[in-house]
C-alpha cells in the first residue's frame, strides 16, 4: 500500500480509503447488508494497509454505521482512522448536533471518531451551520474528545466551496466529488488546488462516478487500446487521481471482494507524478470523447436561467446526457426521479421559448424538455436528436 500526506496533519493516509456506502447487500435491499461478506472485505482491506474508513449516518438506510461498528471490533478500530458525517438536513436546533453525534458513536461502538464531516454541504446548509452555531458545537466535541478533526463533504459550486473554506479557519480536511470528468463540476480541479493550498487534506469521493467510469464504453476502446501499457478503465481513472499531489486519499465504495482486491492492487502501484504526459493527454482525450456522446450540447452556462416556470434546465440536460454518455439509462431515470426536485423537472416546461433566445448554443430547449420528461419520467427509449 502507498501512503500520502494528509493535509497539515502529521499522519500518512493510505492512497485508497474504504467508502461504506455501497457494501454488499441481501435481497436487493440497501438496509440489509451482507454482514459477513462486508466484514470480510473491510478486514481484508485493513490487513492490506487501508487505514481510512468512511461512513455516514444515512448510508444503507442508516445501517452502514452499525455494520462498520461491528466490523471494527477485535482490534480493527485501533488500526484505522474512522470518518462519519453529520446529517445537517436533520438538524433543526443546535442541540441536535450532540444528539446525532452521540447516536452515531453508539452505532459505531466507539468513544470518538477521527474525522467528522458536515455532510453534503451547499449554500443553504452552510447558512444553517452558521445560523445554528454548529461549528461551535463541533469545536466542543473536539475539546471533549468525541471528535478529533472537523471537515465537510461538498456538493455545490466552486464559489460556495471557497466561501466555506475561507469562512472557517479550523477545517482540517474536506471531501469533494472529483474524477477525470468532473474537472469543472462542483469544486473541480480549481477547488482541489485551492483547498490544498490552504493546508486542507482533500478526500476524493465518486472517483468512478458511481461505477460509470469503470464501464467498457465502445467509443472509448480505441483510445484505451492506444496506450502502451494496458489498464482497466477503472485503474486509469484511479491512477489519474493519485497522479495529483493535492489528492490525499481516494474513497471507493466497494461491493465485492474482487473490487477490493483490484483497487488495492491499483493503490499499491500508485504515486504522484507516476503517469506520463502522454497518459494524461490520453485521459483528456477520453474526457473530450465522452462529452461528444452527449445528445444535447449544453455547457451549463446557465444563461437560460431563471426559467419563469422554475425548470432547472441545465440540471435536466445533465441527467439526460449522462444516461447517454455512459449507456446507463436506468441510473439517469433514478436520478431524475429522486435527485431532481419535482418542481424543477422537465415536466414543468410550458414551451414558452423565453430561454431559447438566451442560449449561446442555440439549443431547442422547448423541444427537448418534453422528450426528457417522457424518457426519464416514463422510461421511453432514448432520443438522440430533436
Amino acid at each position: 500500500m502507498q501512503y500520502r500526506k494528509f493535509g497539515k496533519l502529521d499522519w500518512q493516509v493510505s492512497a485508497l480509503g474504504f467508502g461504506c456506502m455501497r457494501l454488499p447487500i441481501l435481497e436487493g435491499k440497501s438496509g440489509n447488508i451482507n454482514q459477513a461478506e462486508a466484514a470480510r472485505m473491510i478486514h481484508y482491506a485493513i490487513d492490506q494497509g487501508v487505514n481510512y474508513i468512511d461512513t455516514a449516518y444515512g448510508y444503507h438506510e442508516k445501517m452502514s454505521e452499525v455494520m462498520v461498528g461491528k466490523a471494527l471490533q477485535g482490534g480493527y478500530r485501533q488500526k484505522v482512522r474512522l470518518a462519519t458525517k453529520l446529517p445537517v438536513w436533520l438538524v433543526e436546533e443546535s442541540a441536535d448536533f450532540d444528539k446525532l453525534l452521540n447516536e452515531q458513536l453508539g452505532k459505531l461502538q466507539t468513544d470518538y471518531v477521527d474525522f467528522y464531516l458536515f455532510h453534503a454541504m451547499n449554500r443553504n446548509s452552510w447558512e444553517k451551520v452558521l445560523r445554528l452555531n454548529l461549528l461551535e458545537r463541533a469545536e466542543a466535541a473536539v475539546a471533549d474528545g468525541r471528535v478529533r478533526h472537523i471537515g465537510f463533504s461538498f456538493h455545490d459550486t466552486l464559489d460556495v466551496f471557497k466561501e466555506m473554506i475561507d469562512g472557517y479557519d479550523k477545517w482540517d480536511f474536506c471531501q469533494i466529488q472529483y474524477n477525470y470528468v468532473d474537472v469543472e463540476n462542483q469544486a473541480g480541479t480549481a477547488g482541489l488546488k485551492y483547498a490544498a493550498s490552504k493546508g486542507l487534506a482533500v478526500v476524493i469521493m465518486e472517483p468512478l462516478l458511481g461505477g460509470k467510469l469503470a464501464r467498457d464504453i465502445p467509443a472509448l476502446e480505441p483510445i484505451w487500446n492506444s496506450a502502451p501499457e494496458k489498464r482497466t478503465p477503472a485503474d486509469w481513472a484511479l491512477q489519474w487521481l493519485w497522479n495529483q499531489p493535492e489528492v490525499s486519499v481516494v474513497l471507493s465504495g466497494m461491493s465485492t471482494m474482487q473490487q477490493v482486491e483490484e483497487n488495492i492492487a491499483s493503490a499499491s502501484a500508485s504515486g504522484v507524478g507516476s503517469l506520463s504526459p502522454e497518459a494524461v493527454e490520453m485521459i483528456n482525450t477520453v474526457r473530450e470523447t465522452l462529452n461528444t456522446l452527449s445528445p444535447i450540447p449544453c455547457t451549463k452556462c446557465e444563461y437560460c436561467l431563471p426559467c419563469p416556470n422554475g425548470v432547472n434546465i441545465p440540471r435536466n440536460f445533465a441527467v439526460y446526457n449522462e444516461g447517454a454518455m455512459y449507456h446507463d439509462h436506468e441510473s439517469a431515470r433514478n436520478t431524475y426521479k429522486n435527485w431532481v426536485k419535482e418542481e424543477e423537472n422537465a415536466s414543468h416546461c410550458l414551451q414558452c421559448q423565453e430561454c431559447e433566445s438566451k442560449c449561446p448554443q442555440k439549443i431547442a430547449i422547448s423541444d427537448w424538455m418534453p422528450v426528457i420528461d417522457e424518457v426519464l419520467g416514463l422510461g421511453r427509449p432514448y432520443v438522440f436528436s430533436v
